[in-house]
Parts: C-alpha cells; structure tokens; sequence
C-alpha cells in the first residue's frame, strides 16, 4: 500500500498568492496612508514601529493555516485540500485608524506631547487593544464548534455572501472604473480566465495575465501623458530595515493599557466580528470540500493577533472569506505559505512601501471582484433551496453600510449634528446608520431567524429574534454611535441613581432608541411563541433540495 502524499503545490496557487498577498499588501498601505492624510501622523514612525508587527501576525497565522492543511489531508485522505487564508482584517484597518489610533493621537497632542511622543502612546493603545483582541478570541474560540452546529448554513453563509457581493465585490469596482482602460482590461481577465475558465495564452495564471496585461495599459498611459502621476504621501526608502519596532519589546506599552479599556466599546465588536467571519469562513470552506475544525480556525486568529500585538502590530489578523475562490482557483497551501513570507519580509525588511510605485491599484483589484462573486455564488450553492430567502435577506443590513461608507465620511463637513438637520433627513440618516452598526451580526441573526421561519420552528425564530434584543440593548448591533460603539444600557448618575442612555443628542427619534429596537425585537419573539401555540404547525424536516459539491 502506498503511503498518502498530499499535493501541497499546484499551479492554481499562483493565482491565489497574488489575490491573498496584494490584498494584505493593500491593507498595510491603507493603514499608513490613512493615518498621515486623516490626523497627519508621521509616515515615517508608522513604517518602524507600526507595520512590522502588524506584518508578523500574517506571517504566524498563515504559517499556521499551512500546517493545518497539511493535518486535513493526512485525516481525510484528500489530495486537493486548500488552505485556509488569513490576513488583516479590513474593517479593523479602517476603525483602529479613524477611531482609535488617530483619536489618541490627536488627544496626546492636545495634551501637549510633541509628534513622536503623540505617535508613540498611539502606537502603545494600538498594541494593548489588539492583544485585549486576542485573548477575547481565545475566549471565544471555546465555543465555536458549538456555534457552527446551532446556526443554520443559512445564517453564516448568509452574512458571508452579504459581505462578499456588497462590500468585496462593489468597493474594488469603484477603484477599476476610476481608471476605466486599465480596470476593465483587468476584470475582463480576471473573469475570462477564472470564472469563465477559458485558459490564456502560454498557460498563464489568471491573475498573472491581468497584472501584465492591465499593468502594460497602465505604464503605456504614464509614458504617453495620458495619465497624471500621483504624489506619494511618503518616502518608501524610510521603510526599509526597520528597526524602531523593538521597542515593543521593552514592553512599556503596557502602561497605556489603562488608556486602552476606553476603546474596548469600539474594539470588541470589530473582535467579535472577525470571530463571526471566522466561523462563517470554516462554513463556507466546509460547504466548498475543505472541513476544519472550527475552534482551532478561531484558535489560529486568536494566536496570530496576540503576536502581532506582542510585536508592535496595531491591526488584528482574520481568516479571509475567499476559500472557495482560491479553491476555485486551484490553490493548494503553498499560497498561503509564500504569503506569509512575502507579507511577514514586507514588513520586516521594509520593501512593501515600494510595491505602491509598481503596482498599479486597478489592475490588482479585480481579483476581489472575482473572490466576491465566487463566494456569493458558492454561499447559494451549498444552501438548502429554500432558504435563499434567508441569504438574500442578509444582504440588507450590508447595503446599509455601504451607505455610510460613502456618506459617513461626509457627515463632518456639516459642520452640524444630525439633531440640527431636516427631521426627516436626520431620521434616515440615523435610521441606516444603525442598520449598519455590527451589520455581520445583523446579517446573521436575520438570516438564521428566517431560515427557522422557512422551516415552519417558529420558537426557534422567536429565540433568535430574542437574542436580536440582547445584541441591540448592548449596542452590538444598532448601535447610533458612528463609531458604532457598543455600551451598556444602564449608567449611573450622581444623585439620580440608574438612568438610560440620552440618545437624542446623537439624532435619535423618541421613539427609535437601541432601547425601543430591542422591545421590538421581543415584540416579534412574543408574536412567534403565540403563534406557535396556537397554530403549532409541523416543522419541515431535512434538506432534499440542498446543492451540494460532487
């Protein structure tokens, strides 16, 4: 009998490399470029301190999805295994920078500390909240399991599609149709040659093609004077070598972790979320033919964003939710292997600031189109038929968000609250804003409430409704802050004793506070359990029309 060998490398990892490493790549660049152009942090103390070890938890995490990869193909037998991905979680880019980073930044300069004083206790906040980060995920790692077997495919699945059609799918078009010549001759390729599956010339991979084809468009358009030349907003040779990252290892960031536990509102639910997108993910890598073990998913986040933290990292690390496009690719782990040495040298060495000279962002981005389509399109495929329903409704709370991805930038330059505008504005402004707050959980508990639905359980759809309840009284979803901050319902005032939260002052209708969502949510539980109990109707048993992978 031979003994199993497990197919490691194939040529489809070409394709997944470059879609997994650019994406991180791009997610260290949003990073920089945000804080120096939202608060004016200094470029060049970002790329020492901040980045190395933001790059390190990649290194470690997708080190660790090669070794498991290896470990399903020895228990299953199965030459084909596809790792899963992991990188920097986008929307923790986006808050740390907006919400935590350049909030103390700005705060410590107010306070009279000069730029690198500012830029260094920024620095140490970033650190202890990525490690709070972390050990929340260890917490939450010991129920994981537990979650994926009570959920319905529906519901993770279905906040894994609303993520990947509206969000992965749509934001990198806007990105290729700002530079149309070059964009569009990219996606044409992409979609061609991976999901059309029609084979380039000379063999060569899908995302390969599209980099040379739309990168030679690009450089064309440069030459010609057809296309102005941006200005960088940093000098990528301050990058390289640094060496200002160990300082971490003095561990004097320790210190500002009492300043740290005041953004935990803000931290926790971006933890939670990559804890519900890491669940989601193994769901969705188990519908495509790839069944892990879901705590020890968790687990390998939870481990790979306390070393980034213990190495300087600012930004928490996720498992990705493209596996069935990488799978789709032909990816095996190598991809995630050469990820994380190409990510975890950009960081170390310092090289990755010069990539933003070569590469040109439309031409990368439509490898996002595509993981975004295939996931949404795979979501469908491995869901019982009858409840697409349910994976459209969690669609809604993600369009929502991406409302206020656009619109919530220009709400500053009001120069007024929402409480001083038109009612009727300020009312749908407010009312999408909150549709949008912890959108990956809504998306969640909506589809799996409409699942249980589908199939005739109305108490569980009424329990589901109820948990809605909880997450809204404590602002987990719902919440109308902008930093969609999560609080406590209840706070105590001298001399008055317990008292609700005032939310009028941030827009809020009378009758439109988290307090009122949650009774409604318990209005429609009650309404469920009543009408159990009257119709008791008899629940739909199996999945006969499920769309299952041969």
């Amino acid at each position: 009998m031979s003994r199993f060998r497990y197919r490691w490398a194939a040529a489809g990892d070409v394709n997944a490399f470059f879609g997994l490493m650019l994406d991180n790549v791009a997610d260290l660049l949003l990073t920089v470029s945000m804080l120096y152009t939202v608060c004016g942090f200094p470029v060049t103390f970002a790329l020492q301190h901040l980045v190395p070890g933001t790059a390190v938890g990649v290194l470690v995490g997708d080190l660790l999805f090669f070794a498991l990869a290896f470990r399903l193909a020895r228990r299953t037998g199965k030459e084909d295994v596809t790792a899963m991905p992991l990188g920097l979680d986008t929307p923790s880019t986006i808050g740390m920078v907006l919400f935590v980073l350049s909030d103390v930044y700005r705060a410590a300069q107010s306070e009279g500390l000069d730029v690198e004083a500012a830029a260094r206790l920024a620095w140490h906040v970033g650190i202890c909240s990525i490690f709070i980060s972390g050990l929340f995920k260890l917490v939450c790692m010991l129920g994981s399991s537990w979650v994926r077997r009570v959920v319905p495919r529906a519901g993770l699945l279905g906040s894994l599609a609303a993520i990947a059609l509206v969000l992965i799918s749509f934001l990198p078009l806007v990105d290729v149709l700002h530079n149309p010549l070059v964009g569009m001759a990219a996606l044409a390729v992409i979609l061609t040659a991976l999901t059309a599956r029609i084979q380039l010339p000379f063999r060569l991979p899908g995302a390969l093609g599209a980099l040379l084809v739309a990168g030679g468009i690009y450089y064309w358009m440069r030459a010609t004077g057809m296309m102005e030349v941006e200005e960088l907003p940093f000098d990528p040779r301050d990058g390289l070598l640094p060496t200002g990252w160990w300082e971490v290892f003095r561990f004097e960031w320790i210190g500002a972790m009492g300043r740290a536990f005041h953004y935990l509102p803000i931290v926790i639910p971006f933890a939670l979320a990559t804890v519900v997108g890491g669940i989601d993910c193994t769901e969705s890598a188990a519908a495509a033919g790839d069944d892990y073990d879901t705590n020890t998913v968790i687990g390998i986040e939870a481990v790979a964003t306390l070393v980034a933290a213990l190495c300087g990292g600012v930004i928490q690390t996720t498992p990705y939710i493209g596996h069935p496009a990488y799978k789709a690719m032909g990816g095996r782990a190598a991809y995630t292997l050469a990820t994380a040495l190409f990510v975890g040298g950009a960081g170390l060495l310092g090289y990755f600031s010069y990539l933003y000279l070569v590469i040109p962002r439309a031409a990368v981005f439509p490898i996002l189109i595509f993981i975004g389509l295939e996931i949404t399109a795979q979501s469908y495929f491995a869901t019982v038929r009858r409840h697409y329903p349910a994976i459209a409704l969690a669609t809604v709370p993600a369009l929502a968000k991406l409302v206020m991805i656009y619109v919530g930038p220009l709400l500053p330059l009001l120069e007024r609250p929402l409480a001083e505008l038109d009612p009727r504005q300020a009312a749908a402004l407010q009312t999408v804003q909150m549709l949008s707050a912890g959108f990956i959980v809504t998306s969640l508990l909506w589809a799996s409430a409409l699942a249980a639905l589908i199939d005739r359980r109305l108490l569980r759809g009424a329990l589901w409704f109820a948990i809605g309840a909880g997450c809204s009284l404590f602002g987990v979803i719902h919440s109308p802050y902008p930093s969609e901050q999560m609080f406590w319902p209840l706070q105590w005032v001298p001399g008055a004793g317990w008292r609700g939260i005032d939310f009028s002052t941030l827009g809020v209708s009378a009758g439109q506070t988290p307090y009122h969502i949650a009774v409604a949510y318990l209005l429609v539980a009650g309404l469920l359990t009543l009408w159990w109990w009257l119709a008791r109707p008899v629940p739909l048993q199996g999945d006969s029309d499920a769309q299952t992978r041969s």
